[in-house]
């Protein structure tokens, strides 16, 4: 494979070569007067919205995050506020040294309205805290709705100084989103990122050069498999992934009673009082109730069909489902967490035991409510 002069993609960042298709920075001989210049995963995404399934692996990721820590630099951390803990880059600092980080929470429109900014603020601080991220500053914001972005770009002015600046995060949280709108806003760049609903986009280190020398430095989306949108087919991440305000279920249930999101997860409420379970998943993830005691035997019968996604083509392409057990103290409002998903709120004055059947690797946790 031989790479063209040293060109990359305005897209994506990586090398431009004309020689092998199937593999990552191909473009045709006559695309290379192009400009921008995008390599044909990066035109067909942006052009026809069209997936493609070559992508680097995680390995080739953390070989450039772990440069970082002997830059001079400030790392902009984003995460996504629907998928929270999924979403977080584990033992952060070992890849950042010393820098401050900016942790940018992104999707806050996805949330509810009439929703506490400053509760959900606390929180954010709170499980960052637990979860060993030192951060500097926490904003949130929604890059895809421009709220709060003005706060992103003061924070950044405010802890970069003379710094170049490192925007870090897994797959799917909106990162391009965000810095194609730093390059519009603050620097002569023209060329925007390739910006899509597809995990691993970013295949590269992209430099944005800005006014006073320094650069951003967009660096490729880490692929968590825990999340379920690293697993289903990416022809279900619409499904899968909200575009639009949540509007919370609620479901009164007894116990020995189920819920089935699709045929992805499912959700058993084994003992308690009736009490109500409020779920937070995309609008356009269909939930089926059933009795318990039915429900091994409706998922063998409906799944890929009535309970959907994933099709019935696509159901091997899914690990199996495997067992969570938990027991919600009497008293506490805590979440269910099922990664990439969304979230069951339970709030419970009698306590609550309850089951997650979840797709094998799936991060399921308790945390405490977010809502």
């Amino acid at each position: 494979m031989t790479n063209v002069n040293d060109l990359r993609c305005s897209g994506c960042g990586v090398a431009i070569q004309t020689e092998s298709p199937e593999k990552l920075g191909y473009a045709p001989a006559a695309a290379l007067n192009k400009d921008p210049l995008l390599c044909q995963r990066c035109f067909r995404i942006k052009n026809y919205n069209e997936i493609s399934s070559v992508t680097p692996n995680q390995d080739d990721f953390l070989k450039i995050l772990s440069g970082i820590g002997g830059k001079e630099a400030l790392v902009v951390h984003i995460v996504d506020l629907f998928d929270f803990e999924g979403s977080l880059i584990a033992g952060l600092h070992r890849f950042v040294g010393q820098n401050p980080v900016l942790l940018v929470v992104n999707k806050v429109d996805l949330l509810p309205k009439a929703i506490n900014v400053n509760r959900i603020l606390n929180w954010v601080q709170k499980q960052a805290k637990d979860h060993g991220v030192r951060t500097s500053e926490v904003v949130l914001c929604s890059a895809k709705k421009n709220i709060g972005f003005d706060r992103v770009v003061e924070a950044i002015a405010r802890h970069r100084g003379k710094k170049d600046v490192y925007v870090v995060g897994a797959t799917n949280v909106g990162k391009s989103t965000l810095i194609n709108r730093l390059i519009r806003d603050y620097s002569d760049l023209e060329a925007e990122l390739t910006t899509s609903p597809f995990p691993g986009t970013t295949l590269d280190l992209v430099q944005i050069p800005l006014d006073d020398g320094r650069d951003i430095i967009d660096t490729p989306g880490i692929v968590y498999t825990h999340r379920l949108t690293e697993l289903v087919n990416k022809r279900d991440l619409q499904t899968v992934l909200p575009d639009k305000p949540i509007k919370p279920s609620v479901f009164q249930l007894n116990e020995e009673q189920s819920l089935f999101f699709g045929a992805m997860v499912r959700f058993d409420f084994v003992q308690g009082a009736r009490q109500s379970f409020t779920c937070y998943v995309s609008n356009a993830m269909p939930i089926h109730r059933t009795k318990l005691e039915r429900a091994d035997e409706l998922y063998e019968e409906h799944k890929g069909v009535m309970l959907a996604p994933p099709s019935k083509e696509n159901l091997d392409n899914l690990p199996p489902l495997v067992k969570h057990s938990f027991r919600i103290r009497k008293g506490a409002q805590s979440d269910v967490l099922i990664s990439g998903l969304g979230w069951i709120a339970v709030n419970s004055d009698a306590g609550a035991q309850i089951v997650i059947h979840a797709p094998k690797g799936v991060k399921v946790a308790v945390r405490d409510s977010l809502i």
